[in-house]
């Protein structure tokens, strides 16, 4: 499996391995040379970028997209809030690190708690720990390249359970590996499976609720 890019040569060549349009890829610092410290000083200012191999890519951000994210995190905390304390659920705005130095931000994700320090979360710019679930709302500025990458990296670095939702045609891919996947319809529900057991949602009733 192969995850990160390789020392492209020239600025088509960025474009082409990252799989996303070049208004996304971030000038300054020079593509290679970003760090941490980089995405914690855009993220201070409300600019999302995720880290990807010294390279500043800006997150694909969306108000109906950003609705739908923000009613699973309510499903998502009434079913830890009813009788299921086993984790912290985020939000966006949260950045994690993954696999290889990777800064990425899940529109929505769920971490056991004996996967954090201590068992509790900490007040970090960025989270240390990989998260069971991570979630993504694709937009249309997501390219199947791009979120096929972001899937590989997720399981490389611990993830085990990934939701890719597609607003456009009201469906779900569940994906336990990177490739293993299931897309699931509206008439269908999510099912938290061993990394939420007993939680489920109708797939109906969530994107009726952001609409």
């Amino acid at each position: 499996m192969s995850v990160g890019i390789q020392a492209p040569v020239t600025i088509a060549e960025l474009i082409d391995q990252l799989g996303v349009s070049a208004d996304r890829i971030r000038y300054q610092p020079l593509p290679g040379t970003a760090t941490e410290s980089d995405v914690i000083a855009l993220c201070d200012q409300n600019i999302y970028c995720e880290l990807i191999d010294g390279v500043l890519v800006e997150k694909v951000v969306g108000q109906y997209e950003s609705r739908m994210a923000a009613w699973l995190v309510y499903y998502l905390l009434d079913f830890v809030e009813k009788g299921h304390d086993i984790g912290v659920v985020h939000g966006a705005d949260s950045p994690h690190r993954f696999f290889a130095g990777q800064i990425r931000y899940p529109d929505v994700a769920f971490v056991s708690y004996d996967r954090l320090p201590e068992g509790r979360p900490t007040h970090e710019p960025i989270a240390p720990w990989v998260p069971n679930l991570a979630v993504e709302i694709i937009s249309q500025s997501n390219t199947p390249r791009e979120m096929r990458d972001k899937a590989e990296v997720y399981f490389a670095s611990g993830v085990e359970l990934v939701w890719y939702v597609y607003p456009t045609t009201k469906t779900v891919d569940v994906y336990t590996s990177p490739d293993a996947v299931t897309t699931l319809t509206a008439d269908e529900s999510l099912d938290g499976q061993h990394v939420l057991p007993g939680f489920t949602l109708s797939i109906r009733k969530w994107f009726d609720k952001a609409e």
